[in-house]
């Protein structure tokens, strides 16, 4: 019975496995291959092998837009873990209509991308509501779009408001299954709430915390669509991401090698910070 219920399971998992290798591990391959040709949309193949990496360690648009994701990242990722965790700390007590409050926090993350793109280029316009606001106190208007130096904080706060909702459940569900005796017990020894956040419930929180960091990172080196429609990667390259330059060359210039060069790269950066972020979370625990 147990062999039969192992190859009932296997049964049902196989075709998980199968669409896995077809569509993620499959391309992913392809496209490491991809990497050490050049090839053209008209079919023709020819082996590079690894001139495509050095031609890109070379480029001075490649280096720019890694500086901009990288400054990217460095700003949206620790503002949005820290709204998140604000929400979710606010959304884990038991008040009148809470489950309420959730759902509303948790609608941006399944708007359009593109729709929530669209609505705030209109905020941040000569015309919207942010500058009226600043206007009306006597600071704006504010190039927020326009600017090189605020392009990227304008982008990173869009996309807290459009990533706080689901990482704010995950760290909720953390937050909720974290036992009442440790706070009840720290309580009771006289811990501040600062003391009892800090000492109790941040140490509890690490793997959820962990999740949701290495989620936000994967999701900020990958920042495509949002700057596509707000800013086409301008002003003067000010928001032009590594997957954009990965785009130009793959469907502007055609040159599907060397995009995917830059796609192995990206997938390597990747790795290696989350790996890191692994070992960081490992030794504080």
């Amino acid at each position: 019975m147990r062999r039969d219920g192992s190859a009932i399971a296997l049964l049902f998992v196989l075709p998980y496995v199968l669409l896995f290798v077809i569509f993620r591990l499959g391309p992913a391959l392809a496209g490491m291959l991809l990497s050490l040709v050049r090839y053209r949309i008209t079919g023709t193949i020819q082996w590079q092998g690894v001139n495509n990496f050095q031609r890109l360690f070379t480029d001075s648009l490649f280096w720019n837009a890694l500086q901009v994701t990288l400054t990217y990242t460095l700003i949206a990722v620790p503002l949005t873990v820290v709204v998140s965790l604000a929400m979710a700390q606010l959304c884990a007590r038991s008040i009148r209509g809470i489950k309420v409050y959730r759902a509303l926090y948790f609608l941006p993350v399944i708007t359009s991308l593109i729709t929530s793109g669209v609505i705030w280029q209109w905020i941040y316009s000569g015309n919207g509501p942010l500058n009226w606001l600043f206007s009306a106190i006597g600071v704006g208007p504010v190039s927020w779009l326009s600017s090189g130096a605020m392009v990227l904080p304008s982008l990173s706060l869009m996309s807290v408001w459009t990533r706080f909702g689901y990482d704010m459940l995950i760290l909720l569900a953390g937050l909720l299954a974290i036992p009442k005796e440790y706070q009840e017990a720290a309580l009771v020894d006289g811990a501040s709430a600062w003391a009892r956040f800090w000492h109790v419930t941040l140490p509890q929180l690490k793997p959820a915390l962990f999740f949701v960091v290495v989620l936000e990172l994967i999701q900020s080196f990958q920042v495509f669509d949002v700057i596509y429609v707000m800013t086409g990667g301008g002003p003067v390259r000010s928001s032009y991401s590594l997957v954009f330059f990965l785009y130009d060359q793959g469907f502007h210039y055609f040159d599907f090698g060397y995009a995917s060069a830059a796609g192995v790269v990206l997938f390597v950066i990747t790795l290696l910070v989350s790996l890191w972020q692994r070992r960081l979370f490992r030794e504080d625990s």
